[in-house]
């Protein structure tokens, strides 16, 4: 009989428990970073339901869209700390969680420890990067969903255009393929580092290279662009409204391509005169259409996630090979 109460306690906890060994162990072990980071997500969450709420009603109170609803997005705090919220969180993925993932196991020893018991070196790494990568995508799939749902029926009162990262960068799959990056990226700069603060600081400066500088060149070299021709000194028809414009031209009626400034002389009879030369008659746009918007963000949440899938791989790789 009291064989049988000791067991059942014990399968009665094992039962309940919805994580176990090592799954359970590594949860524990991030408890902080994951608390941090899912309320991050919640607070973000609530400011952006309350900020589409409150955009609702003042646009309703203008009569929107029949009438013009001016700039309501313009100094909007909510807006404002719901983009810093967004703009720094792949920044914290990669720098807290992922850098120091494998780094700080490795440069404690906890590693050695750990894959010296009963756990396997591919069990024990499994769980880590199921974890970070578990976080970074329920995350960015939370984040992108409610932001998408406030930015795309009103787009047009916002300030950011579509391709900017404010909106581009937070909206569909891309979020979330661009934290699973990040974070990736920060797990294999830890890998090779194999300390903490250095490979913390690695990973902040090439998550803002990244995100700064070489994100925004590849953004706009996602889609084909396409050109349209109008006559001078007229509008460009309304259904470009919401084009981006990557670059602009005059042209002659052969069809000849001239720089924007080919004919800014210093004053108008010049440049009548310059004009008359080349036979300018039509400006000329080229620009990537709102309708591309969805493939593009498709193909970079592509490029994204091979990004992932190849980082991933060579960490498994170091890590299973190499000495921890």
């Amino acid at each position: 009989m009291s064989t049988t109460l000791t067991e059942k306690p014990a399968e009665t906890d094992s039962g309940h428990r919805l994580l176990r060994g090592m799954p359970w162990l590594v949860v524990r072990q991030h408890r902080v970073a994951l608390v941090c980071v899912l309320g991050l997500t919640l607070v973000a969450s609530l400011l952006i339901a309350y900020g589409r709420s409150e955009l609702v009603q003042l646009l309703d109170a203008k009569g929107w869209p029949e009438k013009d609803a001016g700039q309501p997005m313009e100094n909007n705090r909510v807006y404002e700390y719901v983009g810093s919220i967004l703009g720094g969180l792949p920044l914290i993925l990669a720098v807290f969680i992922g850098a120091p993932l494998i780094a700080g196991d490795q440069e404690n020893g906890t590693a050695q420890l750990v894959t010296t018991q009963s756990a396997t070196r591919r069990q024990w790494l499994i769980a880590k990067l199921g974890l970070a990568y578990t976080l970074a995508l329920v995350s960015g799939v939370v984040l992108s969903a409610l932001f998408t749902w406030w930015w795309k029926p009103y787009r047009s009162v916002f300030l950011s255009d579509w391709i900017d990262g404010a909106v581009f960068d937070n909206t569909g799959p891309v979020l979330p393929a661009f934290l699973l990056f990040l974070t990736a990226a920060g797990i294999t700069i830890g890998t090779l580092i194999r300390r903490v603060l250095p490979a913390m600081v690695v990973t902040f400066l090439f998550t803002a290279i990244t995100t700064m500088f070489v994100w925004d060149e590849v953004r706009v070299r996602l889609g084909d662009t396409q050109i349209f021709t109008y006559p001078m000194d007229t509008e460009l028809p309304a259904r470009y409204a919401e084009a981006y414009e990557v670059d602009r031209w005059v042209g002659s009626a052969d069809g000849t391509l001239y720089g924007w400034g080919t004919c800014a002389e210093a004053t108008e009879k010049a440049q009548n005169a310059c004009i008359k030369e080349h036979g300018i008659v039509n400006d000329v746009i080229e620009y990537l259409d709102y309708s591309q918007m969805a493939p593009m963000q498709w193909t970079a949440a592509g490029i994204l996630l091979a990004g992932t899938a190849l980082l991933t791989a060579f960490t498994l790789w170091r890590v299973t090979r190499r000495p921890l």
